[in-house]
């Protein structure tokens, strides 16, 4: 009886034990459960997407196991090449790195990542994960930076698109690399911190050296002209009707197409237009400094010119248009607040002519593939030249070899639609030969350059708008704005029946003749206006066989 007790009491001490210890064991598990699921803050960065881009959160895991660093988000091989650098970048800057698992999460997880400018977030959030920073991280701060084996902080492309992207969801502060410093001055209201290694992130963090913030959009860079010696529309010889025209496209923002044969100017013509065209805004330094920034290696560089593109004709359909395997802007975005210049217009691609309906009505272009798509300004002045043949001589005094299958085939190079979108057409004539060598008769572009400013700056207080010109007005603009006399109108109705003016034509003669009233400081469209605009409306004949 007295064994059985003690047998009893021992079976009840031992399970008394192993309570406590369950008990112990969960207690003691649950803590680590919560100590390895805490996650710091998350480290905000910004992904270009076209022009604009959208607010990465990188998330930082620190967990017990083999030591390894895990990126996930859907980040492509330059994303997940980032490991390297940064384990390496860690050892070049004599910082530990945590010998845990480290598990990197790239938020939003659902959309593709594919930029080097996420390392220095990625950096940032380990070590702010192992509690190496003495000073805790704003909220509103981004990070911005590829990082090299060295630890060196690299710059990286479309720095401008970024900030402005940060700037509108409430980040003030960006931590981003020194070579991209001068781009990224042009974007107004926010606090710079320069950067040339990842150890000066880690010592400034730590207050073992101050961090020298620079406010942006204190310093504003001088805008310049496209124009040199050669390429000045006063030094051109003859071509009064041309030059005019050139005039009235510089003032209102016009597409113009020349055409005529063989070595009368029209490329010369064509090449001295930004010689007449006011300089660049901030504003469109800004946008043109950020366009070319995803496309040029120039990171440290600003566009302080408006823009001249002229691709060969051989160029291909996605180099016009943009696109690609990582998309970019193509040369009608690259033309944007420029001239994109197309010689000898038929004879580019049908495909290319034709891709250019869109941005030539909207100003913009979406280029969308299977896997992404972006959005890109291509608000531009279309200059083009074209002969009447493939030889150049059809209707002219010199005799023509062309048979007529190819003169026709050549002139249908331009669609209807395209042709509807060009608001002024100029016949290039050839100049007598004794005429060529003499003095120009105007030896300075200022007096035409200020006229020119001048119906620019009329428009900008009409529309409210310091970059929209009279080819960006929309029908509710042109009823508002256009006050045509009523002769004027008639006149316009008239020539609209005769010449068989589309409604595109017929509002496209209503947008030049209000710049041609802007270039004469003219509140109303006369009927000078008017006629003068139906002049450059006319196709020449080998246009119109």
């Amino acid at each position: 009886m007295k064994s059985l007790i003690s047998k009893t009491f021992s079976s009840a001490k031992i399970k008394q034990k192993q309570a406590r210890l369950h008990t112990k064991r969960a207690f003691t598990f649950e803590a680590k459960r919560i100590i390895f699921a805490h996650v710091e803050a998350p480290i905000k960065t910004i992904l270009s997407i076209g022009s604009g881009g959208i607010i990465v959160q990188t998330e930082c895991h620190l967990s017990n196991g083999l030591p390894a660093i895990v990126v996930v988000g859907l980040g492509n091989k330059a994303v997940d090449e980032a490991r390297e650098r940064i384990r390496s970048s860690f050892s070049s800057s004599r910082i530990a790195l945590p010998r845990k698992r480290i598990t990197i999460n790239l938020a939003p997880a659902d959309i593709p990542k594919q930029s080097t400018s996420l390392d220095l977030a990625m950096a940032t959030a380990i070590m702010q994960a192992a509690g190496q920073f003495t000073e805790k991280i704003s909220p509103s701060s981004g990070f911005i930076g590829e990082l090299g084996l060295g630890g060196d902080v690299r710059p990286v492309r479309g720095i401008i698109g970024k900030l402005l992207t940060g700037k509108a969801h409430g980040l003030d502060t960006f931590f981003i690399p020194e070579a991209n410093l001068e781009q990224a001055l042009l974007v107004p209201g926010l606090t710079l911190i320069p950067l040339k290694t990842m150890h000066e992130l880690y010592a400034g963090l730590n207050q073992q050296i101050p961090c020298t913030p620079i406010i942006s959009g204190q310093r504003r860079a001088t805008a310049v002209t496209t124009a040199d010696a050669e390429h000045r529309l006063s030094e051109i010889i003859g071509q009064p009707r041309a030059k005019r025209a050139l005039h009235i496209a510089a003032a209102g923002g016009h597409n113009i197409l020349l055409n005529g044969p063989p070595g009368t100017g029209k490329s010369m013509l064509a090449r001295a237009l930004p010689s007449i065209l006011p300089p660049l805004t901030q504003d469109e330094m800004l946008e043109i400094t950020q366009l070319h920034s995803l496309v040029d290696g120039n990171y440290e560089q600003l566009v302080l010119a408006r823009p001249f593109r002229a691709p060969h004709h051989s160029v291909s359909h996605v180099a016009v248009v943009g696109g690609g395997t990582q998309l970019r802007p193509g040369e009608i975005s690259l033309a944007h607040r420029g001239v994109l210049f197309f010689d000898e217009f038929p004879e580019f691609r049908r495909d290319t002519i034709e891709a250019l309906r869109q941005p030539l009505e909207d100003r913009t272009i979406t280029v969308a593939r299977a896997k992404d798509s972006a959005h890109y300004p291509a608000d531009f002045i279309l200059i083009a030249t074209a002969n009447p043949c493939p030889c150049g001589y059809y209707g002219t005094k010199k005799p023509c070899n062309c048979p007529a299958h190819r003169i026709a085939q050549y002139q249908q190079k331009l669609s209807g639609p395209i042709i509807d979108r060009i608001d002024l057409f100029v016949d290039v004539e050839e100049v007598e030969h004794d005429k060529l060598l003499s003095a120009p008769a105007n030896k300075d572009d200022s007096a035409i350059s200020t006229r020119i400013a001048a119906a620019r700056g009329l428009q900008n207080r009409r529309y409210g708008n310091q970059t929209k010109l009279n080819s960006s007005m929309t029908n509710q603009d042109i009823r508002k704005y256009a006050k045509l006399s009523p002769k004027a109108q008639d006149i316009l109705n008239t020539a609209a029946s005769q010449l068989g003016l589309s409604a595109r034509s017929y509002m496209r003669v209503i947008k030049v003749a209000r710049s041609v009233a802007d270039l004469d400081d003219s509140l109303d469209i006369t009927t000078e206006h008017i006629a003068e605009a139906l002049q450059y409306r006319k196709q020449s004949p080998p246009l119109t066989d």
